[in-house]
């Protein structure tokens, strides 16, 4: 008797072959996450390097206009450097002063929130599915054990042929169950990983433009110089 998978495809029950099914989507759901966030990942780090190389002469010049001309441009649009450098030069040239600092502050954490938000999409796909992926496969199992007691009590007698095939698909159950488990897990500490170097660099380019907006403060005028 040769247990191959048609075999025991083949003997599977409904509820077996319905639980297979759900581990298969939870499979899919973790490749395609895989597939779309290195590439968001990968293109959003890209592009923030990049637009970080371009406006460096211009923020050292002070010419914001340009700095977030550039920042607007479509080739950044993935970029979250971008996003950042919008929200806190546009709320800097409003008022550019202590006020309008507190203001850029404010603007980059709410950037900072959604940035971290749309990078942590999809990551409660791998979660789930390393969570609970196990269990899923331990309730194919059950049933793959019931199935092989219906064929030892069909046949009369408790035979290894009576029950093979029900035990045959408890088992593939439970190992496929545990191997897109490891997928998720591993798939989601890697991407875990990556998220928060990332995270590591917003904060970094908060607090480089928050210093670089202390310094673009103008002296007290005159008046307010005597007032004091």
């Amino acid at each position: 008797m040769e247990f191959t998978p048609q075999y025991i495809w083949t003997h599977m029950g409904l509820p077996v072959r319905i639980i297979m099914f759900l581990i298969l989507i939870m499979a899919i759901g973790c490749i395609f996450v895989a597939i779309e966030r290195s590439w968001a990942l990968y293109t959003a780090r890209k592009q923030s390097r990049q637009l970080a190389a371009e406006i460096g002469p211009m923020m050292a010049k002070a010419d914001t206009e340009s700095a977030l001309n550039t920042a607007n441009e479509k080739r950044f649009k993935r970029s979250y450097l971008a996003h950042m450098l919008t929200a806190g030069l546009t709320e800097f040239n409003a008022r550019p002063d202590k006020h309008g600092i507190a203001a850029v502050e404010r603007a980059l954490e709410r950037v900072s929130i959604s940035e971290t938000s749309e990078l942590r999409k999809g990551m409660n796909i791998l979660a789930t599915t390393g969570s609970t992926a196990p269990f899923v496969g331990l309730v194919g199992t059950i049933f793959g054990i019931i199935n092989a007691f219906a064929g030892m009590a069909e046949a009369g007698s408790g035979g290894i042929s009576a029950v093979a095939g029900g035990i045959a698909e408890a088992l593939v159950a439970t190992a496929i169950g545990i191997a897109v488990a490891l997928l998720g897990v591993w798939l989601f500490n890697l991407f875990t990983a990556i998220i928060d170097g990332i995270i590591n660099d917003m904060i970094m380019s908060t607090q480089e433009l928050v210093d670089w907006c202390y310094k673009q403060l103008l002296p007290p005028l005159e008046g307010e110089t005597a007032a004091k």
